[in-house]
């Protein structure tokens, strides 16, 4: 469920008193609950992670405790579960409908229309009244096998706003990269959830690792560090007109190291 409607005036009288800070958190957990349609999971870590939140746990604990309800099945919100019900209700009712071929008062409007060519069976007036109509597939796709549903449906999500689809041969894809790192496929969609990355390559993780563990060279004080750490050399003895080249130096160590891997 991508969109649902905001009551302005409700959400203000609930809200009016959190502070910024817990209103926008507990704005992103509502979003992520109409997102999946599911609980929020008691193990809360995944979706703090995904939802960037690592810096406001107390505050999601506080949120979930105040709005939704604990369960077996994790913490639920009795207004979302509300609007869902209405949003698959409303759905069902349009694709009845629709399979229908529409509205049924639109075949006595052709009966008393002899203007219209469209001919319609009296003994089966559900009959489709044009061949232009085309009936709405079920675009559901299964989990691969070791995938939560909430993790994939998201996944999924992201890919269907860049117009990107998911076939056999991205899954396989997705778990060849993942298995070079040692990763399950959860893993790799989870880290792209994070990233916003639509597609994956173990190389991109390695890349990141390695930028983790550059040393920073903003000051003369960690141009030392950083040559003293990954170049081995002693700054006190090396021979360098400036800092600057103990830099560039340091720099060019890098890149001659990522050259050789």
């Amino acid at each position: 469920m991508h969109y649902y409607k905001f009551n302005i005036s409700k959400w203000h009288l609930s809200t009016s008193h959190l502070t910024l800070e817990e209103e926008a958190v507990y704005f992103r957990l509502i979003n992520f609950y109409y997102d999946t349609e599911l609980p929020i999971p008691l193990e809360t870590h995944s979706v703090i992670r995904r939802l960037r939140l690592g810096s406001y746990s107390d505050i999601v604990d506080s949120i979930l405790k105040e709005f939704f309800t604990k369960t077996e099945s994790g913490y639920i919100h009795s207004v979302c579960d509300d609007l869902i019900a209405e949003y698959h209700l409303t759905a069902d009712k349009n694709r009845k409908n629709g399979k229908s071929g529409g509205r049924p008062k639109k075949i006595n409007e052709l009966d008393n229309n002899p203007e219209k060519t469209h001919s319609v069976s009296k003994e089966n007036p559900l009959v489709t009244l044009t061949n232009n109509y085309k009936l709405k597939t079920n675009n559901y796709i299964k989990p691969p096998e070791g995938v939560s549903e909430s993790i994939f449906k998201e996944y999924l999500a992201m890919r269907k706003k860049a117009k990107k689809g998911w076939t056999e041969r991205i899954q396989n894809k997705l778990t060849t990269e993942g298995k070079k790192l040692g990763w399950s496929l959860e893993k790799v969609l989870e880290h792209c959830l994070e990233k916003e990355w639509i597609g994956f390559e173990a190389a991109w993780v390695k890349t990141e690792e390695d930028k983790a563990k550059e040393l920073p060279l903003g000051t003369d004080q960690q141009i030392e560090h950083a040559f003293r750490v990954e170049c081995g050399g002693d700054p006190t003895k090396a021979r360098f007109n400036s800092y600057y080249d103990m830099r560039k130096f340091i720099l060019d160590h890098r890149d001659k190291r990522k050259r050789l891997q």
